[in-house]
């Protein structure tokens, strides 16, 4: 079963995912962000910008891990994402065998959890009412884009 907490105190790691997730949407993208976090240090941010940069591929976890750059292993990283990732994401966690991925919620869109976790990753939900609060507010304005980006359209 995966853990779900609600989170009584803001987790740092979180807020600046969901900082990058708000950039995201000021710029008129869909609002997902996503931090890796390596010695308790975040070392890569982002966040969807398939909008923006009209690119199909730049999801939040994608551009986060582009701008963390190479980091040789990734075997001590822990992957912040505000939603639960995608099979897009979740083969590059696999990949680059990032152990741990924390995300905001699943409740608007369940991702690849079961995938993640048959690959080895421990998936943690915060089930977080913020983020699912921001993804519920886009959708209900955006559907159309919103099932362009999940691949529903």
């Amino acid at each position: 079963m995966t853990r779900q907490h609600q989170v009584s105190s803001p987790d740092p790691f979180m807020q600046a995912a969901i900082a990058e997730a708000r950039l995201g949407l000021h710029e008129g993208g869909i609002p997902i962000g996503a931090v890796l976090v390596q010695n308790d240090r975040i070392i890569g941010r982002g966040h969807n910008r398939r909008v923006q940069d009209d690119d199909p591929i730049i999801h939040a976890e994608i551009d986060c891990l582009q701008n963390a750059g190479r980091i040789g292993t990734y075997r001590t990283t822990i992957l912040y994402s505000t939603l639960m990732p995608c099979y897009l994401c979740a083969g590059a966690v696999v990949q680059f065998g990032i152990p741990r991925v924390i995300a905001g919620e699943s409740e608007n869109f369940p991702g690849a959890r079961e995938f993640l976790k048959e690959h080895g990753v421990e998936v943690i939900d915060l089930d977080s009412p913020e983020c699912k609060e921001m993804m519920r507010e886009f959708i209900a304005a955006n559907p159309r884009l919103w099932n362009e980006d999940i691949g529903t359209l």
